[in-house]
């Protein structure tokens, strides 16, 4: 893709679990992302088996038409669906934005890329491998660390933990962040959003 071409993404992905045993928790960010942008959007977000997830799609101011996927394959599976997306509409991998959670990054903070690998993050080694690419843009929000040291029992109910109360007025804004930078990527090209929002933060409190 030319250089002077902005990335503007045609499909949007957000990652994380099926069923309400995962609703709210850490590692589900992404799909609360997607319902934030449904919502905003009003794009109605069904059931799509050829798909493997939640899908839906329609016009957005200044972008044209966007479709939006939760995969409900489980997260270690998910390239399975974005795949299926990809080869039915016929879009290349760069068009693709996928929204994860990242425990690398302080709750309260987006970082925005236009590549990288998969950081140790199963979502994205399944996307990158059913991909064949990591060129592809990437919206991380932050989820922060587990507490109490780094072993993996740790990590995993860090993740599948929910977000404490005293959490959610701060996660409420990270969204509304993610939906701002979002709609600068689809109207200003992803290189723009990435200028100003990765160096915004949401502050607790």
């Amino acid at each position: 893709m030319p250089e002077t071409t902005p990335v503007k993404p045609k499909l949007i992905v957000g990652l994380g679990n099926p069923g309400t045993k995962y609703d709210g928790t850490r590692h589900n960010i992404g799909f609360e992302a997607i319902d934030a942008l449904s919502r905003r959007w009003s794009i109605d977000l069904a059931d799509t088996k050829k798909f493997k997830g939640y899908f839906g799609e329609g016009p957005v101011p200044r972008a044209g038409k966007m479709r939006l996927l939760k995969p409900t394959t489980y997260m270690n599976l998910s390239g399975q669906a974005i795949r299926s997306v990809l080869d039915w509409y016929k879009l290349e991998p760069e068009s693709v934005l996928i929204i994860y959670d990242d425990m690398d990054l302080p709750t309260g903070r987006l970082r925005l890329r236009l590549s990288g690998s998969a950081g140790g993050h199963n979502g994205m080694k399944s996307a990158i491998a059913h991909l064949s690419s990591q060129d592809f843009p990437r919206l991380r929000i932050g989820i922060g660390s587990p507490r109490e040291g780094d072993r993996k029992g740790e990590t995993i109910s860090h993740v599948l933990g929910r977000f404490a109360p005293e959490e959610r007025p701060q996660i409420t804004k990270v969204l509304k962040l993610v939906v701002e930078a979002t709609e600068m990527a689809l109207d200003q090209g992803f290189e723009k959003a990435m200028s100003l929002y990765n160096t915004k933060a949401v502050v607790s409190g």
